[in-house]
Formats: C-alpha cells, sequence, structure tokens
C-alpha cells in the first residue's frame, strides 16, 4: 500500500519544481521593473563580459581610459523640434541625461545640471538631454521651459535610443541616468541615479583636464 501512494505522489513533483521555478522568475522580473531596467534599455547586466569598469561609491561607475567602448550613433528629433546627431559634437566632453518630465528625481537633479552646462560650456562641454516615456512632446517643453534648460534634449519616448548602447558598455538602463562621454567620443563614466552638483564636477573636471 505505502508504494502505491509513494508512486500516486511522484507526479506532483515536477509541478512544485516548475511553481517554485515560476516564483522565481517573477521576482527577477520584479526587481527589474523596480531598478529601472523596464526603461527600454538593453545591453544586459552593467558588469557583463568584456566590461572593465571601477563600480564607484555613490551609484557612479568609471572606466579607466584605455578600456572605453564608443558612444553608439544618436541622432533624432528634439523636444523643441529641431534633429540633432551626437557625432557633431566629437570633441567636446559630452554630458549626456536620461529624464522625464513626470520623473521626481530628475526634477531634483535639473537645477544642479542646468548650472552645470552654464558654467562648464567655454571648457568645451556639451550637455544633451534624452527625454524618455513622455508619450507627447507637452509636458516635456514645459519642463524645459520651467528649468530653463540651456541645451538640447533628443525625445524619445518608447526608450528606442537608449537600445543602441553595445552590451557591456554603461549604459543608462534608469531613470535619470548620466553617461559621461570623453572627447574622443567613448564613454567614461555613467551614474544611474540623481546627481548633486559636487558629484557632477567631481565626475566632469578630470574628463576637461584630459587631453
Amino acid at each position: 500500500m505505502s508504494s502505491r501512494r509513494a508512486l500516486r505522489r511522484r507526479p506532483d513533483r515536477p509541478r512544485t519544481a516548475l511553481l517554485a521555478v515560476g516564483a522565481v522568475l517573477a521576482g527577477l522580473l520584479l526587481s527589474a521593473c523596480g531598478s529601472g531596467e523596464g526603461t527600454g534599455a538593453a545591453g544586459g547586466n552593467s558588469g557583463g563580459s568584456g566590461t572593465r569598469f571601477v563600480p564607484g561609491t555613490g551609484g557612479i561607475d568609471k572606466v579607466a581610459e584605455a578600456d572605453r567602448k564608443p558612444l553608439p550613433a544618436l541622432s533624432g528629433p528634439t523636444v523643441d523640434g529641431k534633429e540633432i546627431d551626437l557625432a557633431d559634437y566629437k570633441g567636446k566632453v559630452l554630458v549626456l541625461n536620461v529624464w522625464g518630465s513626470w520623473c521626481a528625481p530628475c526634477r531634483a537633479e535639473m537645477p544642479h545640471l542646468v548650472k552645470a552646462a552654464n558654467e562648464t560650456e567655454a571648457d568645451g562641454v556639451q550637455f544633451v538631454g534624452i527625454n524618455s516615456r513622455d508619450p507627447n512632446k507637452a509636458p516635456a517643453v514645459k519642463f524645459e521651459k520651467e528649468f530653463e534648460v540651456p541645451y538640447p534634449s533628443l525625445y524619445d519616448p518608447t526608450g528606442r535610443l537608449m537600445l543602441r548602447f553595445p552590451k557591456g558598455s554603461l549604459n543608462p538602463r534608469a531613470i535619470p541616468s548620466t553617461v559621461f562621454v570623453d572627447r574622443d567620443g567613448r564613454i567614461a563614466a555613467r551614474a544611474l541615479k540623481p546627481l548633486g552638483e559636487e558629484e557632477l564636477r567631481k565626475t566632469l573636471d578630470p574628463l576637461i583636464a584630459e587631453k
């Protein structure tokens, strides 16, 4: 009798295992959404194969000059209806900030970005935004006017531009994110959080000093 009961119970084991795997996958999906990876950014884990960046304290990662990867081709319409191509800024230090008008941390950091952009323009620094997840331009236009943003922002409501970042690079996979690009068009640093004035300058000034 006991052996028959054992035989009857065996089919339940695969079902239990499948339920356990399903629970783990659900947890991973939830954690990915919470980390901001649901923004449409690609490239997998920032620490993937071939990546040689140094994880920084406070959420800012940096890459040694010899190990930097090129910024992908990014171009398209801006929030104010113009067209830009980031390749035109080669030779400048580029600060690329991903933001949304609906994003409270983006609002908190924007005054610091505006101040740094105005102060470093003469040093050959160009700030550019990527506006993401605003279904229409009106809230984004209002946001830029409110904060008197002096630089252009690519309009990217679906996150397609972030999909162009290569796997293993310091890709912007959260909102807000800020990517720092050296004068040779290579990704030098990335922040996956809102930045204050001191953090901005601490990351930016060494790139300005590079020749």
